[in-house]
């Protein structure tokens, strides 16, 4: 789908004079320990935000990019990320945006720990699915990932890593849709669901 190395000074960056805010985050993600929530994976989310803007997918573009750039901003394997990474943006966001923008971006990082925004949340719907958008990637590409994946719980049995990594595609696929939007329901979902059936199908039972 993407370049395995993106040029990073192309991702866009919704804030005027906080670059430095942006170099740590890109530090962070360029982590040589991660797999998949590194780099390349906020390059993807961001490229799909703009694919669904150019469908036609309204959604207040600063606090979703900026994110974007924090949903993964802490990325351990542990279940509170999600958390520390919005309370990094809680932390670091007020001397470059307002309180209100502070709070959205932080509400839209939580949300990702599950994936699960309501029907009328535009933001939510559009991070969401930007980010669950590599399960719809083409097969080399999804194969990619799931090695990746792999390899940040590599200190896992096999065993505990695929009971814990298909409760998290049966919770995922255990809904109408995976995806929230017009454009990922009509572009994504049938490719993604066909992934995620063919990697549980693969996973020891």
């Amino acid at each position: 789908m993407e370049d395995d190395h993106p040029d990073v000074t192309d991702l866009p960056w919704p804030l005027t004079g906080a670059d430095a805010l942006r170099d740590e985050l890109l530090a962070a993600y360029g982590d040589p320990s991660r797999g998949h929530h590194g780099t390349r994976h906020l390059a993807e989310v961001l490229q799909r935000l703009d694919e669904l803007a150019a469908a036609g997918v309204a959604y207040d573009r600063t606090p979703v990019l900026l994110a974007a750039w924090f949903h993964d901003a802490v990325y351990d394997g542990e279940r509170d990320a999600e958390e520390r990474s919005a309370a990094w943006a809680e932390d670091a966001l007020p001397a470059h945006a307002d309180e209100a923008t502070v709070a959205e971006v932080a509400r839209l990082v939580r949300l990702t720990e599950h994936h699960r925004p309501e029907a009328d949340d535009a933001n939510g719907c559009a991070l969401s699915d930007a980010d669950l958008s590599i399960l719809a990637a083409a097969q080399e590409r999804y194969d990619e990932y799931v090695a990746a994946v792999r390899s940040e719980y590599a200190h896992l049995d096999d065993d505990v890593f695929a009971a814990g990594r298909a409760e998290v595609l049966r919770a995922l696929t255990d809904t109408p849709a995976l995806f929230r939007t017009a454009h990922g329901r009509s572009e994504w979902e049938k490719t993604a669901r066909a992934n995620v059936a063919r990697e549980l199908a693969g996973l020891p039972a």
